[in-house]
């Protein structure tokens, strides 16, 4: 469990795109798009990183084993869960929402460690190791005070310590990813860094809980993909699995002000309503800033002289097309895909699952001229990219 390679990398894509709380609609949205997109990869098999909320994760209490035949019969790998938003991530408004229940609350424990019993029953029989990504302890206001960050460190610790009865008496290994989000409470590598430290120094803590690193995020706070998951394994942290994702990049200095101006108006199509979109600023004097949310910051940018508020460069967390290098005046940030993707390859001392999840859930919400496919085709598309270049690494 040490570096990327294409003979040990486990590929899939995450069912958060898909709609649906209850087991049924689970099931529904797989057959619909799951196995018309492991057609069209061209795969025998398609893995699956799996959105189990909590109403449905209360309905496989007792039903995991036709669950898990389901996902056989249609020759889908279930190899990871998302368990960063516990209720529906596709109402019609969910910005902060997603960041509740806090892991200082006693239901964001119970769910964690129901999808964890749920994930040693589904995994493949030969597959010892399963991973599950979190939210990172919560969004990073004031209700995150010192007493409800010492609550949710002790409740990490409670979850390894239970996760470690489970491998003893499963065999199989599961891994909880605490995944880093511009604006929560970790959001920096130095925040992680510093919360393993001291939340969760011991090995047997660490067997059990890593990192969920998303690229995206990463670059919406504009660290060096190289340096973010170098200090992760100097730190002795775990990477517990990679979301691939690309933000979205609008370079104003390469841009004259009329064409900053359409620039502008191309994000103002995505500035939707459902989800946060953080935006990370490096301003004119070269220092960095986040902006909460796109809509928030373009209602400013209007008020400005300079159509960019005079700002070098805006990242945008919003999930686009990983195959995506660039449209119109934008780009995506592709280029910290490549180089993710490289370390984890070339790196021998990572401790890594091998767990690669494509994540773009926001395609519901991009602007129609970005889906001109059909879904199942968009998601075999991306998987077939991240495929190509993970093999090109060989």
């Amino acid at each position: 469990m040490n570096y990327l390679n294409p003979s040990s990398a486990t590929i899939g894509y995450c069912t958060n795109v898909h709609a649906g709380v209850d087991l049924a609609s689970i099931c529904s949205n797989l057959e619909e798009f799951a196995i018309p997109a492991r057609d069209a990869s061209g795969a025998e098999e398609l893995g699956v990183g799996l959105w189990i909320p909590a109403q449905a994760a209360g309905e496989l209490t007792d039903g995991v084993e036709r669950f898990r035949q389901f996902l056989r019969d249609r020759r889908l790998r279930a190899f990871t869960i998302n368990a960063f938003p516990y209720d529906n991530f596709h109402q019609p408004v969910v910005k902060r929402a997603v960041y509740s229940p806090e892991w200082w609350q006693p239901e964001r424990l119970d769910y964690t460690l129901r999808l964890a019993n749920i994930l040693t029953q589904l995994l493949p029989r030969e597959e010892t190791t399963g991973s599950i990504s979190t939210l990172p302890i919560a969004w990073g206001d004031g209700r995150a005070n010192p007493e409800n960050l010492a609550k949710a460190g002790a409740h990490m610790r409670v979850l390894a310590k239970k996760l470690g009865k489970i491998e003893e008496s499963t065999g199989k290994r599961i891994v909880v990813a605490i995944e880093p989000e511009p604006g929560c409470v970790l959001d920096t590598t130095q925040d992680v860094v510093d919360w393993f430290e001291r939340e969760l120094p011991e090995t047997d803590h660490r067997r059990y809980l890593g990192v969920c690193h998303d690229i995206c995020h990463s670059a919406v706070m504009m660290e060096s993909q190289q340096e973010v998951l170098s200090r992760l394994v100097e730190a002795g942290v775990m990477i517990g699995k990679v979301q691939v994702s690309n933000a979205i990049i609008a370079d104003w200095l390469s841009m004259a002000t009329g064409r900053q101006r359409e620039a502008i108006a191309q994000l103002s199509e995505f500035a939707e309503d459902r989800y946060l979109h953080q935006t990370g600023r490096l301003k004119s004097d070269g220092t960095f800033e986040l902006a909460e949310d796109l809509p928030e910051l373009l209602r400013s940018a209007a008020s400005e002289e300079e159509p960019a508020c005079g700002d070098q460069r805006w990242i945008v967390h919003f999930h686009v097309p990983i195959f995506l290098e660039r449209f119109g005046h934008l780009r995506t940030s592709q280029d910290d895909t490549l180089e993710c993707l490289r370390f984890l390859n070339q790196n021998r001392t990572a401790e890594f699952t091998g767990h690669l999840e494509v994540e773009t859930y926001a395609w519901t919400v991009l602007p129609h001229s970005m889906r001109r496919r059909g879904l199942s085709e968009d998601i075999a598309r991306e998987i077939s990219w991240l495929r190509e270049i993970v093999s090109d690494m060989a």
